[in-house]
């Protein structure tokens, strides 16, 4: 009877070892998809957070009205502004310009379509649409550059000199200029005007505007 008890224990064995090698493998097939899981959650949230990020790092991304190389926002600062813009404005930490206010207008080109550098000379001439007030603004993209000297940013309407036949001139360059001098905010890079015209009759109809009715950007040269 000893004998034949020992063969059923033999045949006992490699069928437990079997089954310990089953559950092994179904357990490693269970952390393998909770590992891809995760690294898929992941993945996704590092995706959506860099393409938020890139989404309001610049201006705003959606409901601009291209007119010349100015871009209005006529809806930046509405209660239908949709969510990229009021997250570049929770960004910026800014409060635009409800239509009943004024509107914005950017520029990131010349009017040759060629992108506004810091190391090169623009002329902005002409004359804007009808508001009570307006200031133009410069600003670099990105970091401002540390231990950088503020200088002037922007004119105001009130304190630009202008034509006779109230045009205006405002030079944007990295050195000093004559007349309405706009320095550079940063020694090299892209760099993007603003233009905010505050209250103005021409914020509910962005569509309308004429190229005319805004300044002119030309580049009249750059650092070799």
């Amino acid at each position: 009877m000893r004998p034949a008890a020992s063969h059923e224990g033999a045949n006992e064995r490699p069928s437990l070892g079997r089954r310990a090698v089953g559950l092994a493998r179904q357990a490693v097939r269970r952390a393998s998809n909770v590992t891809l899981l995760l690294y898929a959650l992941a993945l996704g949230a590092g995706i959506g957070l860099a393409s938020a990020d890139y989404a309001t790092r610049g201006g705003y991304p959606f409901g601009g009205v291209v007119v010349g190389a100015w871009t209005a926002w006529p809806r930046a600062g509405s209660v239908g502004a949709d969510p990229y813009a009021r997250a570049v404005n929770a960004r910026r930490g800014e409060i635009p310009l409800a239509i009943g206010e004024g509107m914005l207008l950017t520029a990131a080109q010349d009017d040759a379509g060629r992108t506004l550098d810091a190391t090169c000379t623009y002329t902005i001439a002409g004359i804007t649409p009808p508001a009570r007030a307006w200031t133009v603004t410069v600003a670099g993209r990105g970091t401002r550059v540390p231990g950088q000297t503020t200088l002037r940013e922007g004119f105001t309407s009130t304190e630009i000199l202008r034509e006779p036949d109230g045009h205006f001139a405002v030079t944007l360059s990295p050195v000093v200029q004559a007349g309405n001098w706009l320095p550079m905010p940063r020694p090299s890079g892209p760099v993007r005007l603003a233009l905010r015209l505050y209250d103005t009759p021409v914020a509910a109809s962005a569509g309308t505007l004429d190229r005319s009715a805004l300044p002119a950007i030309t580049r009249t040269g750059c650092a070799s």
